[in-house]
């Protein structure tokens, strides 16, 4: 029997590869679909999924009214930065209030990084003037003096003092001082013209995948490390940690409140459209071994 073929959309990050190390490696029983990794930078899978171009894919939240119309979010693979997150670096001490008007480097305007950095600072570009740059480019864009800030993400959180580059804030946190809520960065989402039945098998997949990562962590840890950009293999544990948790497994009650407070937000900001409701596609809960 020939099996469906569904593209799989992830970044080419440590945190994703490890997530997807069971079905990357095919270790993992698929049952009748198959998975093609499509590997690409998060803003090019934002303004893809707009398209609905790929069965499955990473989303940034900030890009998900966007999308509801086409996709789901599923309850597994998501992103928390609980009391950390996104980071605005710059070449000497700066505080928040001094950002505003600045220069600030981003990684796109879908990505939750920045929506989260006008909801600090303000809209733009009346606040401040972002320039967009490919995210793994911007701590040396702003150590050359293209900018004045940069909007890190990825492991850039935990590589930018190698540059010589400062803290100004740290979004996750700033976010959590605001709210109390861990700051949801990024998903999973799964086109709901696949039916219902497709969308509840491959969101369990895709839980079990996550399962046996965690449950097999020195190995997928192993794997993913190829992604990391100046990563040794404990700065690559550690940024793994931080993304992919019991957060990952399930937004949980509190996670699928933090996702709703951010949107909401962000339309009462004029940043994002306004939704109805949030659609989640539930795992099946999976045992840990």
């Amino acid at each position: 029997m020939q099996k469906k073929l569904l593209h799989l959309g992830h970044s080419p990050d440590p945190d994703d590869a490890f997530m997807f190390y069971g079905l990357a490696k095919g270790l993992l029983d698929t049952g009748p679909y198959k998975f093609e990794h499509v590997l690409q930078d998060i803003q090019t899978l934002n303004q893809r999924a707009r398209k609905g171009e790929l069965e499955i894919t990473a989303i940034s939240i900030h890009a998900y009214p966007y999308v509801a119309d086409k996709y789901a979010l599923t309850s597994c693979g998501s992103s928390m930065g609980d009391k950390y997150g996104p980071m605005v670096v710059t070449t000497k001490p700066t505080k928040i209030a001094d950002l505003k008007g600045k220069t600030i480097a981003i990684p796109g305007e879908l990505t939750t990084a920045f929506l989260a950095l006008q909801l600090c600072l303000g809209k733009a570009p009346q606040a401040f003037r972002p320039v967009k740059v490919h995210f793994d480019q911007i701590p040396k864009f702003v150590k050359d003096g293209n900018a004045d800030a940069g909007l890190i993400i990825h492991e850039g959180q935990l590589t930018y003092k190698k540059l010589g580059l400062h803290l100004a804030v740290d979004l996750g946190k700033w976010w959590h001082e605001q709210t109390g809520l861990p700051l949801p960065l990024g998903g999973n989402c799964i086109r709901k013209d696949l039916g219902k039945v497709v969308c509840q098998e491959v969101t369990d997949i895709l839980k079990r995948s996550i399962q046996y990562s965690l449950d097999h962590r020195k190995q997928a840890v192993e794997y993913a490390l190829q992604f990391g950009r100046d990563l040794d293999s404990k700065l690559a544990d550690n940024f793994v940690a931080m993304y992919v948790n019991d957060w990952t497994l399930d937004y949980g009650p509190r996670g699928r409140e933090a996702v709703s407070t951010l949107l909401k937000r962000g339309t009462e900001a004029g940043l994002v459209p306004a939704l109805k409701e949030i659609e989640f596609v539930t795992a099946t809960p999976v045992k840990p071994r």
